[in-house]
């Protein structure tokens, strides 16, 4: 398990989100909302160790964050960015770049590590586009391949920083329904998103940030009853049942 505790994250000792406690457990989809600029990517980052924390503490299986390696972090946490740059090369050498925290150089692939590309290309439906080079894919089959390249990680857990980004409709739900599966399969999946009413209807956590610290952290339900969606976005979020689901929409 991933905790925070008592963490201030920010930039150049300027503090974006102050005395975070927070914890990411196996088996559930954690969703980090809140308007923009509130600091979700930004913790996400600290969370990572991609960005030094202000102060507090990461523990990843209660092992302070500082005292990993790159490597041993990123054998257990596994990170999909919003953007990256566009490599020229293939997307399974694309996806080949999530084997890295188990090699040793000079980097030399095993069969081991081809199977785990090929698996993590075909959960992100993505096995059609192995050969097709990454700079002449479009915005949204990059994201798969983003997708596949964190999932060949293998990790305990994964962060995701706006995965639906670039991607219509039917494809943004199967990301989150991705997301969905490696949650029921144990892993700790941790999501930031700008579309409230989908991840209100996937998550099974909820991390409310806004004016500077965590809100609440609870149950997409609970979240909505205690009326702080309304007022940390300025919006009025409603729900309906359908089919014994809470599907949510904003008015």
């Amino acid at each position: 398990m991933i905790e925070l505790h008592h963490l201030t994250v920010g930039y150049h000792g300027e503090p974006v989100l102050r005395d975070v406690e927070l914890s990411f457990p196996a088996g559930s989809v954690t969703v980090l909302l809140g308007p923009n600029g509130c600091g979700k990517s930004t913790l996400l980052k600290t969370a990572l160790g991609l960005l030094p924390p202000i102060s507090g503490e990461i523990l990843y299986d209660g092992v302070p964050l500082a005292r990993l390696s790159p490597s041993e972090s990123a054998r257990q946490a596994a990170y999909m960015a919003q953007s990256r740059n566009i490599p020229s090369i293939t997307a399974r050498r694309m996806v080949l770049h999530g084997r890295f925290p188990y090699l040793s150089f000079p980097r030399k692939y095993r069969p081991c590590d081809y199977e785990a590309a090929d698996r993590a290309l075909a959960a992100a439906d993505a096995l059609s586009l192995a050969e097709r080079p990454m700079e002449q894919l479009s915005g949204g089959q990059r994201q798969k391949v983003y997708l596949a390249m964190a999932l060949a990680q293998e990790t305990g857990s994964i962060f995701m920083d706006e995965p639906t980004t670039w991607l219509d409709v039917r494809h943004q739900l199967e990301v989150m329904a991705t997301a969905r599966r490696l949650a029921d399969d144990g892993k700790a999946v941790i999501l930031v998103s700008h579309d409230l009413c989908q991840s209100l209807r996937i998550a099974d956590r909820v991390a409310l940030l806004a004016d500077g610290s965590l809100q609440m952290t609870d149950t997409p339900e609970r979240v909505f009853e205690s009326g702080a969606l309304d007022r940390a976005f300025g919006v009025r979020v409603r729900r309906v049942k359908i089919d014994d689901n809470w599907q949510y929409f904003c008015e």
